[in-house]
């Protein structure tokens, strides 16, 4: 049985995200050429490799876990298919983690909706499955939405973990594990909610 989400507290919500990528980690990506965990782990090893911010590397690595809501207590598995996978991440993980990261995850879709409004050159850089959510998610944003979204504090940032988002999707690329990513997940944890 799955724990309840309600259980879950600084000490043991990691593990409960390391279990999620164990288990659920193997599944299909949206029709691109990594699984659900590659991506992820992919896009955590890039910023790593190229000495980002842990905020960068675990917004990163936890951009996309709210694809796996139904994980959680909180959600009844029929309310996924009305949920955007970005609300869904954020609520999951606001308990635990600062701004910074749950803005990367709540935004990630966002942005890049905001670079394909602002950036020429970056719809080329989206895999046909990107193209394609693009449309579903509303398409390039509008001048009043790219002036609202640029106001956020965290735009840096999420930019960022979008631009790893994008790169997280080689299906020739080995990664470190989720462990890997663990103490500094943890720290994450620990910087939001103070010593346990």
């Amino acid at each position: 049985m799955k724990p309840d989400f309600s259980t879950l507290d600084q000490t043991n919500i990691v593990a409960f995200l390391g279990d999620i990528f164990t288990r659920r980690g193997g599944e299909e990506y949206l029709g691109e050429p990594v699984t659900m965990a590659e991506h992820m782990l992919q896009g955590a090893t890039i910023a790593e490799q190229n000495g980002m911010p842990e905020e960068i590397i675990v917004g990163a690595l936890l951009h996309d876990v709210g694809h796996f809501t139904s994980e959680f207590g909180t959600y009844h598995p029929d309310d996924t298919e009305d949920r955007h996978h970005e609300d869904a991440g954020e609520l999951v993980l606001a308990p635990f983690f600062p701004t910074v990261i749950t803005d990367c995850v709540k935004y990630h879709v966002a942005a890049k909706r905001y670079l394909c409004a602002t950036k020429t050159e970056y719809f080329n850089r989206l895999s046909p499955a990107s193209v394609h959510t693009l449309e579903l998610q509303g398409g390039p944003m509008s001048p009043d939405e790219v002036a609202e979204f640029e106001q956020n504090p965290n735009l840096k940032e999420i930019i960022q973990v979008r631009y790893l988002d994008e790169a997280g999707k080689r299906d020739d690329m080995a990664t470190p594990d989720f462990e890997h990513f663990a103490p500094m997940v943890q720290r994450m944890v620990d910087r939001h909610m103070g010593p346990a």
